[in-house]
This record gives structure tokens, C-alpha cells and sequence, in this order.
């Protein structure tokens, strides 16, 4: 190894450079495949749910869904006694987004499927979701709405709109159903924006299990009073049933809320384009919901709406 003078008599070593470690992710693998699972989950559910309402009403089915839900939960509180929130605000939180989403969205969504919308209908009206959230986040952080922001949510609006229309020449959407969907696609909206302000990371069992109650505790009530509780018992129905309780309630939205908290949100809203298209080819087979090809077109519309959105 020879050296290098240094300068007035003095000689030194040379530096050998460091050897750089290849970068490792430090995030976990179901973080990295969460996504792609929630979204097949949760384009599925559309089509199951419509399929499920046909064979009951919309909100009866939603209180059995989440009483189900609640008794599969209750032994795991039990066994596990998972650590619970310490703040009383905590637990107002948790049921503050259970109401939002499990009473307001799903029950919002049923309601538009027994009026008519068709499931690729309502999965796009409610998937403009990303869009309203990058457009009302920034008011609680101080920043400004590009217009690349408002171009998309345009863009977003009329995609929804030609699927729509585009149906027309096969089942007219009823105008309260989409109604319905708006009012749910704002329901889930808040539900974002208030789980990403004030949600933390509590146990999963304990997030789920009190955002379900106060989902019961939203829908039974309206239920009872304004439905007969008469369902149909068939394969279908208990196999609608089945689904929305394991692979909506427990595994997908526990997935879109660890997401959510763990900061990818941007991922979950990258893949929502996805969700109405997907949504529209599981309705195909399941429930003979024939999508024409103008309402592609309408789904290419809303997909670029969000993207240009996210930019």
C-alpha cells in the first residue's frame, strides 16, 4: 500500500472508501402485499354484498353482518386481552370512525344496491374516494389544491357520469340509489380523514371490535324500525353472508386501517382506481350486470381522474 504526502514533510495513509451495504425495506412483507389483498377483497364485496341484499333487506343484512361479526371478535377480546386504549377520547375516536364508515358507508352502499345501482356503479361513484381526500386533506394541514387536483376530481366526475349514462341502455340507475352512493362516498371520505387525524395504532381485535359496535349500534336501531327482519336462507345468501363478515369486515378493513395508520395511504389510493372495474367483471358473472363499452370508457375516465389527482 503506498502512501501520499500530505503536504510540508508529512505523509499519510490513503482512505479507503467504505463499502455501502445494499438498502433493505424496513417495511414489513404484509405491508408490501396488503394492498393488492385488500383490493381483490374489497372489489369482490360490492357484487357479493348486492347478491346478499337480494335476499334480504339492506339493513337487516348489515346488522346480522356486523352482530356476526362482533361474536366471532368477543372470544378473541377474551382469550387475547389484547391492551386496551387509556383515553376516553381514544375510545370516542374508534366509535366516531365505526360510525362513519360501518353505519354511514355500508349502509349508505346496501340502500343504493335495493334502489337499483348497479355494483360497477356505486364502485365508481364511491372509489372517487382518493380524490375528495387529497382535495380536503391539505385544509387540515395548511396546504393548497393544486389544479392538477381539481382536473382530476372533473375527470373523476365525468368518468362516474358515462358509466352511468352508459348503463342507461341497459337498467336505468335510480336516482335515489345514486343518491345513496354520493352520500356514501362522503361518509367513507370522512372516515379516512378522521382515522388519519386522530386514529392510533391500537390492537387490531379492539379497533375492530369497537368501530362493529358502534356500527350495530348505528344500523339495528334504524333497522327495527323501519324493516321486517325477513331473510331468505339459501347457499347464496349464507355464502354472501360469510364472505362480507370474514373477508370484508375482519380482513379487509382491518387491512385498510393498519394501512392507513402506517402511513400508506397513498398505496391504498393508487389501487382504488382498480376497485370499479374489477368490481364491474365479478358483477358479470354474479349477478348477469352486462357493463357496455362506453362504460369502459367511463371507468378509463375515472382511473386517469385519479391519478392525475395523486400527482
Amino acid at each position: 500500500m503506498r502512501m501520499r504526502p500530505a503536504g510540508k514533510g508529512r505523509w499519510r495513509l490513503p482512505v479507503r472508501a467504505p463499502k455501502l451495504r445494499p438498502m433493505t425495506s424496513s417495511k414489513p412483507i404484509w405491508l408490501l402485499i396488503a394492498p393488492v389483498i385488500f383490493l381483490l377483497l374489497w372489489s369482490g364485496g360490492f357484487s357479493v354484498a348486492k347478491l346478499g341484499i337480494s335476499h334480504a333487506e339492506p339493513l337487516s343484512f348489515l346488522a346480522v353482518r356486523y352482530a356476526c361479526v362482533c361474536a366471532l371478535l368477543a372470544p378473541l377480546v377474551i382469550i387475547m386481552r389484547p391492551p386496551l386504549p387509556q383515553k376516553l377520547m381514544d375510545w370516542v375516536h374508534l366509535a366516531i370512525v365505526g360510525f362513519l364508515i360501518q353505519t354511514l358507508y355500508f349502509g349508505l352502499s346496501y340502500i343504493g344496491f335495493k334502489a337499483g345501482v348497479s355494483a360497477g356503479g356505486l364502485a365508481i361513484i364511491v372509489c372517487l374516494q382518493p380524490i375528495l381526500v387529497g382535495l380536503i386533506a391539505p385544509r387540515f394541514t395548511g396546504e393548497t389544491v393544486s389544479l392538477l387536483r381539481w382536473a382530476g376530481l372533473a375527470l373523476g366526475m365525468a368518468g362516474a357520469a358515462t358509466v352511468i349514462m352508459s348503463r342507461s341502455s341497459v337498467e336505468l340507475e335510480h336516482p335515489i340509489g345514486v343518491l345513496a352512493a354520493v352520500g356514501a362516498l362522503f361518509a367513507i371520505t370522512a372516515g379516512t380523514l378522521w382515522e388519519k387525524r386522530f386514529g392510533k395504532s391500537h390492537h387490531p381485535v379492539v379497533s375492530n371490535a369497537v368501530q362493529y359496535l358502534a356500527g350495530l349500534a348505528g344500523v339495528l336501531p334504524v333497522a327495527m324500525i323501519f324493516e321486517s327482519f325477513q331473510f331468505t336462507w339459501s347457499l347464496p345468501f349464507v355464502g354472501a353472508l360469510a364472505y362480507l363478515v370474514i373477508g370484508n369486515s375482519l380482513v379487509a378493513m382491518s387491512l385498510l386501517l393498519a394501512m392507513i395508520r402506517a402511513g400508506e395511504v397513498s398505496r391504498v389510493s393508487s389501487l382504488f382506481y382498480l376497485v370499479p372495474p374489477i368490481s364491474a367483471l365479478m358483477a358479470w358473472p354474479l349477478l348477469g350486470e352486462e357493463m357496455p363499452p362506453l362504460g369502459w370508457v367511463g371507468f378509463a375516465l375515472a382511473a386517469a381522474g385519479v391519478m392525475l389527482a395523486r400527482r
